[in-house]
């Protein structure tokens, strides 16, 4: 397995620098089942972030990202069933993605609530507000 770093998903996704996105491009191809990248939790997060903070995607076209990553066979997402229910409540939350995938990791830790201060959060009910 290969690790791939944030930059080389958006380099092979938005093939916006020729300098990176060639290279980029040739590895995330060259990936099999036998040889697969990996991709972390964090760089999940970050590559949402990346995408509708400096890219400008909407959170529909982020979605759609992050669903492809998680459905292709070359690719080891870790946590991929904690993703896929962040995803699930992203759709039916006015919470950001990294918030969807924080409860629902705390969920998938076992944890009986997550407590946050942040009210958009709360107000999906995957969070409890401190008062």
């Amino acid at each position: 397995m290969i690790g791939l770093d944030t930059n080389v998903l958006v380099r092979y996704i938005m093939q916006d620098d020729a300098r990176q996105s060639a290279p980029a491009t040739r590895l995330v191809e060259s990936l099999s089942a036998e040889v697969r990248g990996f991709v972390t939790l964090v760089s999940v997060v970050e590559l949402s972030w990346v995408l509708s903070s400096a890219y400008d995607l909407e959170r529909a076209e982020v979605t759609t990202v992050i669903e492809r990553l998680l459905r292709t066979k070359e690719l080891a997402v870790e946590g991929a069933q904690v993703v896929w229910k962040a995803l699930r409540l992203l759709q039916s939350a006015k919470m950001e993605f990294a918030d969807c995938l924080i409860a629902c990791s705390a969920a998938a830790a076992g944890c009986e609530k997550m407590l946050t201060f942040d009210r958009a959060a709360a107000k999906s009910g995957a969070m409890t507000l401190i008062v």
